[in-house]
């Protein structure tokens, strides 16, 4: 890396060659001089350069010219000169149609970097599947499990307050659970977990809809209570047709100042999954407890999918205030009290019913 005084004199001696002005007609016919003057400043503006502030994903889409990504490179503040760098880049044997992915790239880095980066590719990506409903720690365990991410350091990113004041999450967040969207992302190599959760909290901005903000105004909700409660209808439903009506019963809940009464909130509250919520679980001293607690938890208790989302912005217009599951994960809804005990009942009729079953040949 070249210091900024001899980068100053390379600059220097390079302005000289420059001080009498020349028309295009004359750089046409000595090209030779023009390439010299041209990759010197390309050489200069490569071993000057250093990184300026942390990785941005830039997305290289598939069949991207070396142009089109050199522009994608420039918009982001990745590179400047791009005409210069994409003679840098020809010489370094980068031409033609790129390998697509996203790329975690630091402001003005080197252009040797950058040159390396998007020769190799996916090759320096990994595939990272984050499944709809996952806690903050189940996220941490699978970035572990196929990132080689510490689990411990997704989770001191997760609940950084100055990393979660730049993102621009809610004031009122106390992690990023909620807002680290579902989805399957390509990151690089040994990428670092403030990377990673900064990339999956982006994608949930690049999905958050403008128009969504009108709507919380008429459910008179905020971004975070509503990424709450999409987390509990992510976590309640199994069939997807449910999701506007388990959500039409919370929001008639809350609209009454009945409790939620969500046995999702009770697991979340012991920290772990658990195989059914039973009475001994729901007497469990947490404010995720909404047995115990009217109203919606502190905070989203997973993360939810675009689906869920929607299904908490625009529940169902109907009445229903209980619902109660089936063993095929299907809900019975009620209006009242009386129709909700006998769902109750004819649920655990299916139960009975089905261990009763024999088991089938193999």
């Amino acid at each position: 890396m070249k210091t900024n005084a001899e980068c100053g004199v390379r600059n220097a001696e390079l302005k000289g060659k420059l001080v009498r002005p020349v028309k295009l007609p004359l750089i046409l016919r000595i090209p030779h001089s023009a390439f010299r003057i041209l990759l010197a400043g390309a050489l200069i503006a490569a071993g000057c350069a250093s990184p300026a502030g942390e990785s941005v994903p830039v997305t290289i889409p598939p069949g991207a010219t070396l142009e089109a990504a050199v522009d994608s490179l420039a918009a982001r503040g990745i590179i400047e000169h791009a005409a210069l760098f994409t003679l840098y880049a020809r010489l370094h044997g980068l031409r033609g149609a790129l390998k697509s992915g996203v790329y975690l790239l630091a402001p003005r880095s080197p252009w040797s970097d950058v040159v390396d980066a998007l020769e190799r590719g996916r090759g320096v990506e990994a595939r990272f599947f984050v499944p709809e409903g996952l806690t903050l720690a189940e996220v941490a365990a699978a970035a572990r499990a196929q990132l080689g991410v510490p689990r411990d350091s997704v989770l001191a990113a997760a609940r950084d307050p100055e990393l979660l004041h730049s993102l621009g999450l809610p004031g009122d967040a106390r992690s990023v659970e909620g807002y680290l969207f579902p989805t399957t992302y390509l990151v690089p190599l040994h990428v670092h977990a403030r990377d990673l959760v900064r990339v999956m909290t982006r994608e949930f901005a690049a999905q958050w809809q403008p128009e969504w903000e009108g709507r919380l105004d008429s459910l008179h909700l905020t971004r975070h209570a509503l990424v709450t409660l999409a987390s509990i209808i992510e976590a309640e439903v199994r069939y997807d047709p449910d999701r506007p009506y388990v959500s039409a019963v919370y929001h008639n809940r809350l609209t009454r100042g009945m409790r939620l009464e969500a046995d999702p909130t009770v697991a979340y509250a012991y920290g772990r999954r658990l195989r059914r919520v039973w009475e001994k679980n729901l007497a469990i001293r947490s404010p995720y407890n909404t047995y115990q607690r009217a109203g919606l938890p502190p905070g989203p208790i997973g993360q939810p999918g675009r689906a869920s989302l929607l299904a908490a912005l625009y529940p169902a217009g109907v009445p229903f205030q209980y619902f109660v599951a089936q063993p095929d994960g299907k809900h019975i809804f009620s209006t009242t009290y009386a129709e909700h005990l006998a769902a109750i009942r004819a649920v655990k009729r299916q139960r009975t019913e089905a261990r009763a079953q024999p088991a089938p040949d193999r």
